[in-house]
């Protein structure tokens, strides 16, 4: 069902069982598939595809320019796949040509009120954003990461898979999958053993990656300790996990207990 007063581009890809609410607006290159719900006072332009089963909420911006001095009106992409709620005053915007060109969200993601994922990030599945979180342009956050309410993610940090930012906090350093951080500037506070459980890991594999932890962290030479951490543990699934990620991008710092 389309309400009367709803702005809709002829060009527009919409499939014929979306609910599109009162006073909303959809520009010409927008795609949006089956199921999805998109309630009043809502403008989604740009070139944007959005996939089934998403819920939207008034008052969100979707699709529109970046907040990127650089950007010039090229043409550039978001993408936002399915089953996720995206609540009121949300925004989210396209890539850029200097990022990828391209920002891209998973499945079943919850951004909550004020939230705002800026120009060329990547954001996983099951990924929550609390109430007035900002994340920087070109930022990654992997699946089943949770960040609290007023935190903010500067530009080009990564989060790991299953980790949690606690709120109002900045996040500046990159975060190792199934780490904690919280402060007023990240810290590095151990393993996010509660969402390990919540997700069925068995406590021996829980135990082994605790083991891990404490030695990549026992002091600030990370390098080191990496170098020295036994080979067998390292081929753990989740210790590699944890590794990989560190060493995946030495430019950017790392989160530890000795951050400040």
């Amino acid at each position: 069902m389309i309400h009367h007063t709803a702005i809709i581009d002829p060009k527009a890809k919409i499939h014929n069982n979306v609910k599109i609410g009162p006073y909303t607006l959809i520009g010409a290159y927008v795609e949006i598939d089956e199921n999805t719900e998109i309630q009043s006072h809502i403008s989604i332009l740009g070139n944007t595809k959005i996939g089934k089963n998403n819920k939207i909420y008034p008052f969100a911006s979707i699709g529109n320019d970046p907040q990127d001095l650089k950007f010039k009106g090229e043409d550039t992409k978001l993408e936002i796949g399915d089953n996720n709620k995206i609540r009121e005053y949300v925004t989210i915007n396209p890539g850029t040509n200097g990022g990828g060109r391209l920002t891209k969200i998973g499945n079943n993601c919850l951004f909550m009120v004020s939230s705002h994922i800026a120009h060329d990030c990547f954001v996983g599945d099951n990924v929550i954003l609390a109430n007035n979180v900002p994340v920087g342009g070109h930022a990654i956050i992997e699946d089943n990461v949770i960040i609290g309410g007023n935190s903010a993610v500067q530009q080009f940090t990564r989060i790991g898979k299953s980790a949690m930012i606690g709120g109002m906090c900045g996040v500046v350093r990159d975060i190792i999958p199934y780490g904690i951080a919280h402060g007023n500037r990240s810290k590095l506070q151990g393993l996010n053993l509660i969402g390990l459980r919540r997700k069925n890991i068995p406590n021996k594999d829980i135990l082994i990656l605790s083991d891990a932890y404490k030695e990549i962290f026992k002091n600030e030479n990370l390098t080191e300790n990496l170098s020295n951490l036994n080979k067998d543990i390292k081929k753990h699934k989740l210790v590699s996990e944890v590794v990989n990620f560190i060493e995946k991008d030495k430019k950017r710092p790392i989160c530890t207990p000795f951050s400040k």
